[in-house]
């Protein structure tokens, strides 16, 4: 069982979007070295950001639970953290990497649809190097040592083997690199599925 502090947190920049979830280690450090406040997320100052002092005080007056106990304080489990100073914009792409092609396929083969452990795939090229295939989100797929060695270095109609899912792209989110079991915290939907009221216009 994980502890605590290596439960997500949202972090969001100062203009309070999100760009990347962080361990709660992380967000307690970043806290007390005064580079990220605490964002409140529940009771009738919901959303009112907290430093260090302030949260300590919060946590010794809230009913919940979930805390990290110290030798003479126990403070409430961050959820999400805003950067004091960090101003730059979500990225607009994920970064084509091994760990990011077996994210985005879900850790299955794109052959036989078998879920395997990390240890027990690697990358495939739809279209072989050797016929001009690029490593790229289009042409990567995630395969099993198996299929692998089975499509070699064919072209899928060659052999009578096709991706399940068409290779693209994953739309960047702050949760990927995350399991989709859904949102670590309910109040993570403010900022990752906001649901803004309709317009209202004056006469």
């Amino acid at each position: 069982m994980n502890s605590l502090l290596d439960d997500p947190v949202l972090v969001l920049n100062r203009y309070w979007q999100p760009v990347h979830t962080c361990t709660v280690r992380r967000s307690l450090h970043l806290l007390c070295v005064g580079h990220a406040q605490i964002v409140q997320v529940e009771g009738e100052e919901c959303f009112q950001t907290h430093d260090l002092p302030s949260w300590i005080r919060y946590s010794d007056a809230s009913e919940a639970t979930a805390r990290i106990h110290g030798a003479r304080i126990a403070i409430l489990v961050p959820k999400i953290v805003v950067l004091s100073l960090y101003d730059r914009l979500p990225r607009l792409e994920v970064k084509f990497s091994r760990r990011n092609v077996l994210l985005r396929d879900k850790f299955t083969c794109q052959y036989c649809a078998k879920v395997l452990p990390e240890t027990q795939l690697n990358l495939d090229h739809v279209t072989p190097r050797a016929q001009g295939g690029r490593t790229t989100w289009e042409n990567i797929v995630t395969s099993c040592f198996r299929c692998n060695t089975r499509k070699a270095n064919k072209l899928p109609h060659e052999v009578g083997m096709h991706p399940r899912s068409l290779p693209l792209a994953p739309r960047w989110r702050p949760l990927f690199g995350l399991h989709e079991n859904g949102l670590a915290d309910a109040s993570w939907s403010h900022f990752l599925q906001p649901e803004r009221p309709p317009a209202l216009l004056s006469a």
